[in-house]
């Protein structure tokens, strides 16, 4: 599966002068993941932010239950290397972070899908001489309003929200992270158009919070764009 996924850092609130944020500076993210087995993906991500490179593993152990809640149930796992930190004190190049989750998704009837997705985040502050770690609970939500459109919801609770990769100060005030947008797939593609208050992407970037409070005149836009290789 190839990803390539934009967020751009400037606001929709900025208007028309700044086409609604998508003037403005843009994060990219480009990954390529390999199904080993219907069960096992193993995968590769990069991230321009800090030049983030991350090597993850995907496991689905369950995959089932009764009919009227279809269950599954997954852990995830990756190591990142932050490869272009610009130099301060208690950084230094390449420094490693990872992370592990445990994924919880059921399809309730046959148009709404819910998840939960408990994460532990190692070495959140990467600045920072002390390699901490922050716990997190991702919620989020799918309603399928057609066979090919959906709209979805995230909201992730970050433990202590506490500044994590930004440019200010160490210990500043950092926020949950919150997403909603649509889903749209094609015979090819799968596009997802969002808004969010992260502007950051990879897994570990997002699990220390994001720097914007969620908030209309905060809200960023986004996109990710998936496709199925078959061989």
């Amino acid at each position: 599966m190839f990803e390539i996924s934009h967020r751009f850092d400037m606001p929709v609130s900025e208007g028309a002068e700044a086409f609604w944020g998508l003037d403005g500076d843009v994060r990219n993210r480009m990954g390529l993941s390999y199904s080993v087995s219907d069960r096992l993906r193993l995968g590769v991500l990069r991230s321009n932010f800090q030049d983030n490179i991350e090597l993850n593993a995907k496991f689905v152990p369950i995959s089932g239950g009764p009919d009227a809640l279809p269950l599954k149930v997954g852990v995830m796992g990756g190591v990142a290397w932050n490869t272009n930190i610009s130099p301060t004190e208690g950084s230094t190049e390449n420094e490693m972070q990872a992370y592990a989750q445990l994924i919880l998704n059921a399809l309730v009837g046959d148009r709404v899908a819910l998840g939960v997705v408990p994460s532990y985040l190692h070495n959140r502050r990467i600045r920072d001489f002390d390699e901490d770690g922050t716990l997190s609970i991702g919620l989020n939500s799918q309603v399928f309003l057609t066979s090919s459109m959906s709209f979805l919801a995230e909201w992730i609770i970050v433990e202590e929200a506490l500044d994590a990769q930004t440019t200010t100060a160490v210990g500043a005030t950092n926020h949950d992270v919150g997403s909603f947008g649509l889903e749209f797939t094609t015979r090819g593609h799968v596009f997802k158009l969002m808004l969010t208050n992260q502007s950051r992407m990879n897994p570990t970037q997002i699990l220390a919070g994001a720097p914007y409070a969620f908030e209309p005149d905060e809200w960023r836009p986004g996109f990710n764009i998936t496709r199925i290789l078959p061989f």
